[in-house]
């Protein structure tokens, strides 16, 4: 700086502090460092008090964040330096560059005042920066709070600085810019705190994923966790099931809990709350009879839940999953992750309960089954098991009769039907529907009874119809 530009500074610097008192004047030295408060936000400026009759101004480029966001906002306070003062204006920065020498080095060490310098080079260890006038040392492990790969990336950058040592009457000059970074973190991430609040709903980014949950970090210093129930209104197994390392998600903060020496503690967010709760329209959206494809998510001795939607599951009862065969467990019919075909029988959103039937969305086969099937009809069906009382037929999926006891010795050879095994074909009569009970009695095929049964092996030409009255007649005979 030349003289006459000394003189100048020095003749504003009198005229600036002549209205304001000698206090004043020792509070607002070149070099000094003050605490001010935002009074207003320009387009490249940012206006603050500093105490005295004349206003600070500081370029907003200094105050964003990496984001290029301004973490700030009127009413906050911020630490400042004074580097220039001329009339009607005190130039503020968050460090002191290029003014003054050795004293100036020397001040700002002593008092941790920031400064500014521009990197020249790379050099074994770190980077060599020129401040004031002189070459520091900047080891690699104090250029950021992480670790830097590429340290080449800095060079020609002009950047803020502490000296953590000096030595030699300035020859020997050692920098930090993490100290700055951690501070500046810091100041960010209580600016932030202050805006938080329950109910707010916000952008973050996954940082860790834990069996428990995930850490989400919702700016520069501030993390907040999403339980694993709380990240989708589906049940969620693992959490790296639906989220992966660095993806940005919205979340909503549900609670916050303070520290022992009541700083903010605990952040409690969720995913799952910062949409809509599906169940909250599941009446105006279903109704009974609908039929829908959902996916098996947990089955149960008793029944199969089924997720119809995101966040919306429904029970299946074992009574409700099949027509065409008898179900014992879930477990043996389907399992998690299978798609299946149901039928809504009942809502109740209040509860949160949505009863299912897979076998009404499947269709009953017993509908038109006097269509298909009439008294005095041969038929052959497969042998599905034997009880005391008779053997079961499947006539088709879903459709069984029984040959009684009694009715078995009529067989031409009972022998050999007491040996057949589940599985086996076997040919039967069908002797009585009865609908309403959803029953069917069969009776031999192969009777020794000629004149009863000759029809049916195929000798007879009379018409279905007739012999089913043939076989009405001869079982009255019967009794």
């Amino acid at each position: 700086m030349s003289d006459t530009e000394k003189n100048e500074q020095q003749a504003s610097m009198e005229e600036l502090l002549s209205t304001y008192g000698q206090e004043s004047s020792e509070a607002l030295r070149v070099g000094s460092r003050l605490r001010a408060k935002i009074i207003s936000v320009g387009k490249e400026s940012v206006f603050m008090d500093t105490g005295s009759k004349v206003d600070g101004v500081v370029d907003i480029a200094e105050l964003v964040d990496e984001k290029g966001d301004l973490p700030y906002q009127v009413g906050d306070s911020l630490d400042l330096y004074v580097v220039s003062v001329r009339q009607g204006e005190i130039r503020l920065s968050r460090a002191l560059a290029g003014i003054g020498g050795a004293e100036r080095l020397k001040e700002a060490f002593q008092e941790k005042i920031p400064i500014e310098g521009r990197v020249l080079e790379t050099c074994k260890g770190g980077l060599s920066v020129e401040v004031f006038k002189r070459r520091a040392f900047l080891p690699v492990s104090q250029i950021d709070t992480v670790y830097v790969e590429n340290p080449e990336e800095y060079v020609g950058k002009t950047l803020r600085f502490l000296i953590t040592e000096l030595s030699e009457g300035g020859k020997n000059i050692v920098l930090s810019r993490r100290i700055l970074r951690e501070q500046e973190k810091e100041e960010s991430r209580r600016a932030f705190l202050a805006t938080m609040a329950p109910g707010q709903i916000m952008k973050g980014r996954v940082s860790r994923i834990m069996p428990y949950g995930a850490f989400v970090e919702l700016s520069p210093g501030v993390e907040g966790m999403v339980h694993v129930s709380e990240m989708s209104w589906s049940r969620v197994g693992n959490p790296d099931e639906v989220l992966h390392m660095g993806e940005e998600i919205v979340v909503k903060i549900i609670g916050i809990e303070g520290g022992p020496s009541g700083e903010v503690g605990k952040i409690s967010l969720s995913m799952k709350q910062a949409g809509e709760d599906p169940w909250s329209t599941v009446a105006a959206r279903y109704s009974y009879g609908d039929k829908l494809k959902g996916r098996a998510t947990r089955c149960m001795d008793y029944g199969v839940f089924v997720e119809i939607e995101p966040g919306v599951e429904g029970l299946v009862h074992i009574s409700e999953m099949s027509y065409k065969k008898r179900v014992s467990r879930a477990q043996d019919m389907i399992s998690p992750g299978d798609a299946v075909d149901v039928m809504i029988k009942e809502i109740d959103p209040a509860n949160r309960r949505i009863s299912l039937s897979m076998k009404d969305a499947e269709g009953d086969p017993w509908i038109g089954i006097k269509d298909r099937y009439r008294a005095g009809q041969r038929v052959e069906g497969t042998l599905e098991k034997k009880e005391r009382f008779g053997c079961f037929i499947t006539l088709e999926p879903g459709v069984t009769g029984l040959v009684p006891k009694s009715r078995i010795a009529r067989f031409h050879d009972p022998a050999a039907v007491e040996k057949k095994q589940p599985g086996e074909r076997i040919v039967v009569v069908i002797e009585e529907i009865d609908t309403d009970q959803r029953r069917i009695t069969l009776a031999p095929a192969d009777s020794g009874d000629e004149d009863d049964w000759k029809h049916f092996s195929g000798e007879s030409k009379q018409p279905v119809s007739s012999l089913g009255e043939k076989l009405q007649q001869a079982l009255k005979k019967k009794k």
